[in-house]
């Protein structure tokens, strides 16, 4: 399939702009295309003409104002217009009631709906669908297409009901003269691609071509243009009856029409990377079209998928195509019907087939299995087999609607046993759907134990509050103890405070304090001043905590300006910017007091700046522990190591405090790299050197302080702790 080139338009914008190449361009990809469509487009059209018992003229009338009219007004550059097959039993019932030429005038009068439909913007709508709706729609809109090809390529007519169309393949005679001209159609189709230089011809055009030259000596149906194609013309006439029935038919139409034209413009979206379809845009143009359809006495148009899926697999790649293939039908209807009439109709179905069967997609299948969807997919499939377009996307809809609130509404339980009782972590939206699964879990827990209810959740309705709290109360009541810890919200707080649950918490920021400026800034554009063109990252950052942080942790950092800093841990580490102490200790405001430097040194020389820092959190702050963490790909041990600071510097006399740990390493053996095993006899040797400030060995000896090593793997993102004795690694254990 020749794909349009990728364009960066999106969804809902105005798009004309012409290919690079403007006439020469269109001459290469609309033209060929064009003529293509329009050899499908003609018996599709007189066959829906006489489905609905309207004269023949009137399904070609509307292949032409769809071509023309919608063509050069659509939001949807690559979608074809014409009467469509989705609107056969409407228009048919309509006809029966009120008769052709009145029918014509109920066209005109939707068409002025559908413009009103598209200035009230309500195209977007169409956008919603889910993609294996979408996707289900085109597999069965294909289905529908090839098996009624089937029919006329075994020598039979195709019918309307694909149901119809399956019970005729075991009834139509077989007519060996169509078969061979629609088996060397598809042979062509399938072949031509492989031809060096094929795609400056469209397949499609190519087969038409050779089957209709194979045929000329065959018996086979052809093409069967009316006779006298402007003495079957009816102009509108004022309908008559009751004005409600009259409104009814009106927006019936209108609704119809529109609904089945969206839904073709976002499915031929899926099909094509050019500009994305204006359904705005697209209903002003369809409504224009049958506006003047109806007052030319033509059929209801829609956008019709197997006309749009043809003329994007032909390689269109403008509007011209659409509008090129309304005037052929003019031009050869009016002038040249007796060449039309030469090409077989197993020609023709020969390609729908081809066009149909490929609309099915196994990848699709695929990804959509994997992603959960495929139910959705297949039901629409099925719906719009066995019962129409718009019935069969109407329940895709109502399918992936239900899926989607299984999903929002679905949350993970988990019930474990703990040393003193019982843990049951809950996670998602708890709501009155999943309550009983949830209480049934509840109530397998042993009497008289204490439970633990972690929630993880962002959303509680009333409903599951009472279930949860009525298993709360009736539990202690037979002396167990339930506590309830809430990590994302305060849900169950709030319901026990008589406070409605409205909407879900928004997502957290959380992701946004352990991931780096470069990882998140590149994917989401914050407000900067306009003036500033290379803006910091520091800045961006602080902008986004006061925008999405600084709300949720301003109560904490309100109490802790209130009552002042009471931090029980004084936190030594090294000035590295990968190791985030409230990261790996999942820490907040108020709990680490921290000191760094370069190699989380405790120098034994008394240096002022780390001195002042321990004697504070020892004698003022009275921290109970001092932690000292080291890390793993230090740069400080790599210095120090291959001797690479240059003497005389700063950095150089600062680093002469890790000789001592330099022989404390060579006393050691480890598996580890020799730069992470120097890092960890660094943090055993840091927690000798705190022991040489009298306030911390004073507070040791009473065992108001203790000290801890501690070691932190970046690449793994693991914390171990250091043992002192043997300079040797321990995980964490709780």
């Amino acid at each position: 399939m020749n794909r349009p080139r990728p364009n960066k338009s999106h969804a809902g914008e105005h798009t004309t702009a012409g290919p690079p190449g403007g006439l020469a361009a269109v001459l290469r990809h609309d033209l060929p295309a064009s003529v293509v469509v329009f050899l499908i487009a003609v018996p599709l059209s007189l066959g829906i003409a006489a489905a609905t018992g309207a004269p023949l003229m009137a399904g070609l009338i509307s292949a032409v104002v769809g071509g023309v009219v919608a063509g050069a007004l659509s939001g949807a550059p690559l979608q074809v217009s014409g009467p469509a097959a989705g609107m056969v039993v409407i228009t048919a019932g309509i006809i029966a009631e009120y008769g052709w030429a009145a029918t014509a005038a109920i066209t005109l009068a939707a068409g002025l709906v559908q413009i009103v439909f598209g200035l009230s913007r309500v195209g977007r709508v169409a956008l919603s669908l889910s993609p294996a709706v979408v996707h289900g729609m085109l597999a069965g809109i294909g289905l529908s297409i090839a098996l009624g090809q089937v029919a006329v390529i075994l020598g039979g007519t195709a019918a309307t009901s694909v149901v119809d169309n399956v019970t005729g393949l075991f009834t139509t005679d077989l007519r060996w003269s169509a078969l061979l001209v629609g088996v060397l159609t598809v042979s062509a189709l399938l072949l031509w691609p492989r031809v060096p230089r094929a795609a400056l011809v469209p397949a499609p055009l190519v087969a038409v071509l050779i089957a209709t030259l194979a045929a000329l000596n065959l018996d086979v149906a052809r093409v069967d243009l009316p006779g006298d194609p402007l003495g079957q013309v009816l102009l509108p006439q004022m309908p008559s009856g009751s004005f409600a029935g009259i409104a009814f038919a009106v927006l019936t139409v209108a609704v119809v029409a529109s609904v089945e034209s969206l839904m073709s413009a976002v499915a031929v979206d899926k099909l094509h990377d050019g500009p994305r379809a204006d359904l705005d845009r697209e209903l002003i143009a369809q409504g224009t079209a049958n506006a003047v359809a109806g007052a030319l006495g033509g059929l209801p148009v829609t956008g019709v998928i197997a006309r749009s899926s043809t003329n994007v697999a032909a390689g269109a790649r403008t509007r011209a195509s659409a509008v090129l293939h309304g005037l052929w039908i003019a031009v050869f209807v009016l002038a040249l019907g007796s060449v039309l009439e030469l090409i077989p109709m197993a020609a023709l179905a020969g390609v729908l087939l081809v066009i149909g069967v490929r609309l099915v997609s196994l990848r699709r299948m695929r990804a959509l299995w994997r992603h959960g969807e495929f139910v959705a997919y297949a039901v629409t499939v099925v719906g719009v087999v066995l019962l129409g377009l718009v019935e069969g996307v109407l329940l895709g809809v109502a399918v992936a609607a239900l899926r989607s609130l299984h999903r929002l509404t679905r949350s993970s339980v988990r019930i474990e046993p703990e040393a003193d009782g019982w843990r049951v972590v809950i996670r998602g939206s708890l709501v009155f759907l999943g309550a009983g699964r949830l209480v049934r879990g509840l109530r397998a827990i042993p009497l008289g134990q204490r439970v633990v209810l972690e929630l993880h959740i962002d959303f509680l309705d009333h409903g599951a509050y009472e279930a949860i709290d009525d298993w709360r109360v009736g539990y202690e009541r037979l002396g167990g103890h339930v506590e309830v810890d809430e990590v994302h919200d305060t849900w169950f707080s709030k319901a026990t405070k008589g406070i409605p649950a409205l909407r879900k918490t928004p997502l957290s920021p959380l992701p946004r304090w352990f991931a780096p400026w470069s990882h998140w800034q590149r994917r989401h554009a914050l407000a900067v001043p306009r003036q500033r063109v290379d803006v910091d990252p520091m800045i961006r950052g602080m902008r986004e905590f006061e925008r999405t942080t600084a709300p949720l942790v301003r109560p904490f950092l309100s109490e802790l300006a209130a009552r002042g800093q009471r931090p029980r841990q004084l936190f030594i580490t090294c000035a590295d910017s990968r190791v985030v102490p409230n990261l790996i200790t999942t820490s907040g405001p108020g709990d680490l007091f921290c000191v760094r430097n370069i190699g989380n040194l405790v120098p034994m020389d008394g240096d002022d700046s780390v001195g002042a820092a321990i004697e504070y959190a020892v004698e003022v702050l009275n921290v109970g522990t001092i932690a000292v963490c080291g890390h793993s790909d230090c740069g400080a041990m790599k210095a120090v190591v291959h001797g690479s600071t240059r003497p005389g510097t700063r950095l150089h006399a600062w680093l002469k405090g890790v000789e001592p740990s330099l022989v404390r390493f060579h006393a050691t053996e480890s598996d580890l790299p020799v730069v992470d095993r120097l890092a960890v006899a660094n943090v055993a040797q840091q927690l000798d050197n705190l022991l040489t400030y009298p306030s911390v060995r004073e507070a040791v000896a009473t065992r108001s302080l203790r000290l801890v090593g501690m070691y932190f793997d970046i690449s793994a993102a693991r914390v171990y702790l250091v043992d002192p004795e043997r300079d040797g690694l321990e995980p964490v254990c709780v």
